[in-house]
């Protein structure tokens, strides 16, 4: 490895060529990283300094060879090299197109900096681009301007910018061309074969535009090949696997997809920032071919991932599934589904059986949000959940799985749904226009286009109701208006939303474009009422709630089919309070600090196991186990992350102790909770931080 610094002239300057290698992402410098640069050189001019240093550029050399053109890989560094040598590119059209006086001429720029003289083809440009960028840059180099019309790119916005920069600064031409060359950039050249490429590469620091993890994935995947076998897998797999995501938010998206995949691989979600550490320990030790097989895999499922975000499937029932996913923002679930549609990749389950699949992970998730249960828990559920299925008999395993979830992870049943649909506020949930929808198509052949429709209330929103409508609710109307007015049975859509407004009943009913010409199903019920008061609103409330529990349909499976499952799940012994050895003292401790964790969150729940009372949110907060006279506290934390000024908490790292965690308190009289529950709100805080 040599390791030489200098500026940027010093590192063009010779017969080379700098290649981009054809996994780096493509040039990514925004203005704002430009404009930083500029006054980096403006500020250092007019102070006067003799250098700043700018970042490194990491290469790894070819070999060698006795003429012609010595080859470099650039590894690190593309974003500064390539955008000064967009400034260079500007500062040599402008002297050539003004011929202004300078002591620097356009063509010593243009032999020195930019191109390889006497040398032919890609040979001829000292910097090699990839992918669309290297068109352009190679055009912007040769200034084939008509080439350039009409072409969108980073490369010609930053040169535009930099062009323009000069122009406004004409007088210091010879200054800003001196000023760059202060710029210090240190060189590192490995050697092919015998320097850690990869681990010099992550160690680096570097300015500018981070890469993000999928940035880091890509580098790590095909840095360590042959070159040949790079440009293999990445015009096979890799390049047609980016391809998949829609250039809005690709880099966002493309995280977010490596984070699923490895949620999906390990059962366990990887912490945002520790995705690339994640994804280096599953793909270590990899050869040539499991490295392919792994892009294979990792492309499958991306086209899985894209398929569900952007909603495209040739089955119109799949393409409606992936919308009402969207509609509930379900991205928690994504693990999971890319399981069941790598399942059905694999001729594991039919199409209708991953239709079914998908269509009971909706309701799960829309039923739970109905009853209003925290959506905490979600992401574990799916994570794990692949770990139920049985593979001979995949549909039924889901089925009993998802029925057997309880506590906070339960399914909720239609008794549960029902009481929640029938009386929640729909009107301020942000699923009201889907819920709607979806009871209008519920059984139509052409389902509407929910943009054409406005949500109306029946009974109007105004509190200052008319002396119609206070005639038509009765004596109690302020009671009626008050519980009714947002529930499902007063709301309906509308194309005429602002022309009914607060006219009476009948008046809405009647009117043009109005109940009766609506034709909607959601309002069949309706226009068969003469009025409008508590009885109708509730039985139609009554009756779109029913609907809504063939909509979103709670499992079926046989009794005896899940009495199998629930055979195998009740091989764990069940424990509560009882089983546990409370006297009166240790008893009065528990209630107490029941109470304070009850009023800390009602995430934590219960969970009684046979050597200690655990209070998990998505897993254990704190465990309690009851001794003689105290009971000792379990805090799932690592003891060095507490913050204990009241030294309440023992290290029990070393020592074998039941509960989780590595801080144990001894509780024994009831004026401790206050400190207590300090450490216990930090295990708690911690554990939410860390999703």
């Amino acid at each position: 490895m040599n390791v030489n610094k200098g500026n940027i002239y010093e590192i063009l300057n010779g017969v080379k060529q700098f290649i981009l290698p054809i996994y780096q992402r493509s040039y990514s410098w925004d203005i704002e990283q430009c404009e930083t640069l500029w006054n980096d050189i403006v500020k250092m001019q007019n102070e006067n300094k003799e250098s700043h240093f700018v970042g490194s550029i990491v290469n790894i050399a070819e070999k060698a060879m006795p003429t012609g053109v010595q080859k470099y890989m650039l590894i690190d560094g593309q974003q500064r090299l390539t955008t000064l040598s967009l400034l260079m590119i500007a500062l040599r059209n402008h002297l050539q197109e003004t011929g202004c006086a300078a002591k620097v001429d356009a063509s010593r720029i243009d032999r020195a900096m930019l191109k390889n003289s006497g040398e032919e083809g890609d040979d001829e440009y000292k910097l090699i681009l990839t992918g669309a960028d290297k068109e352009v840059f190679i055009h912007l180099v040769s200034k084939n301007e008509t080439k350039l019309l009409n072409v969108h790119s980073k490369l010609l916005e930053n040169y535009n910018f930099f062009k323009g920069k000069i122009e406004a600064n004409v007088g210091f031409i010879d200054k800003i061309y001196e000023a760059t060359g202060k710029l210090s950039l240190v060189n590192i050249t490995l050697e092919r074969g015998s320097d850690d490429a990869q681990a010099i590469f992550e160690s680096l620091n570097s300015t500018g535009k981070g890469l993000t993890a999928s940035d880091l994935v890509r580098n790590y995947v095909l840095m360590g090949l042959e070159p040949k076998q790079q440009n293999a897998i990445y015009k096979s797999l890799w390049e047609p696997m980016e391809g998949l995501f829609e250039y809005e938010n690709k880099s966002f998206q493309q995280d977010r997809f490596l984070r699923d995949y490895l949620t999906m691989k390990l059962g366990r979600i990887p912490r945002q920032n520790m995705v690339y550490e994640e994804f280096k320990r599953y793909a270590s030790n990899t050869t040539y071919e499991e490295v392919e097989q792994l892009c294979t895999d990792i492309k499958n499922h991306a086209l899985y991932y894209t398929n569900i975000i952007y909603k495209r499937s040739s089955n119109d029932i799949l393409r409606h599934l992936y919308e009402e996913i969207e509609d509930l923002r379900m991205e928690v679930s994504f693990p999971f589904l890319m399981h069941i549609h790598h399942s059905h990749f694999n001729q594991k389950i039919t199409e209708a059986e991953l239709i079914e699949i998908l269509r009971l992970c909706v309701n799960y998730v829309f039923r739970r949000s109905i009853c209003g249960i925290p959506t905490n828990s979600h992401n574990k559920t799916f994570a794990t959940f692949k770990n139920q299925i049985r593979e001979d008999d995949y549909l039924n395993s889901v089925k009993a799985a998802f029925v057997l979830l309880d506590s906070y992870k339960e399914f909720p049943t239609d008794e549960k749904f029902a009481e929640a649909f029938l009386s929640r506020d729909l009107y301020h949930t942000r699923t009201l226009s889907y819920i709607l929808k979806s009871i209008e198509d519920f059984g139509n052949k052409a389902p509407i286009q929910i943009e054409n429709y406005t949500i109306e209330h029946i009974m109007p929103q105004n509190t200052n109701l008319s002396k119609e409508w206070r005639a038509e609710l009765g004596d109690n109307w302020k009671e009626i208006h008050k519980a009714k007015l947002h529930t499902i049975g007063n709301l309906t859509l509308t194309a005429y939303n602002t022309e009914m407004s607060d006219k009476p009943f009948s008046d809405k009913k009647e009117m043009k474009g109005g109940f009766v010409e609506s034709a909607l199903r959601l309002n069949s019920y309706v226009v068969k009422q003469e009025h409008w008061a508590l009885a109708q609103i509730e039985e139609r409330a009554n009756l779109l709630t029913n609907e809504a529990i063939k909509i979103w349909e709670y499992p079926s499976i046989a009794e005896n089919v899940l009495q199998q499952y629930q055979a195998v799940k009740g091989e764990t012994p069940q424990y509560d309070l009882d089983s546990y050895d409370f006297n009166e003292h240790t008893s009065l401790l528990f209630r107490l600090l029941e109470e304070q964790i009850a009023n800390l969150s009602s995430e934590i729940k219960r969970d009684c196991k046979k050597l200690y009372i655990a209070y998990k949110a998505d897993t254990n907060v704190v465990d309690v186990i009851v001794q003689q006279k105290a009971l000792r506290l379990a805090i799932n934390m690592k003891y060095c992350e507490i913050s204990d000024p009241q030294h309440i908490c023992q290290d029990v790292s070393e020592l074998g102790r039941w509960g989780n965690g590595e801080a144990s308190i001894t509780y024994s009289d009831p004026s401790q909770l206050p400190d207590i529950m300090e450490i216990i709100k930090q295990s708690y805080h911690k554990q939410a931080d860390s999703e």
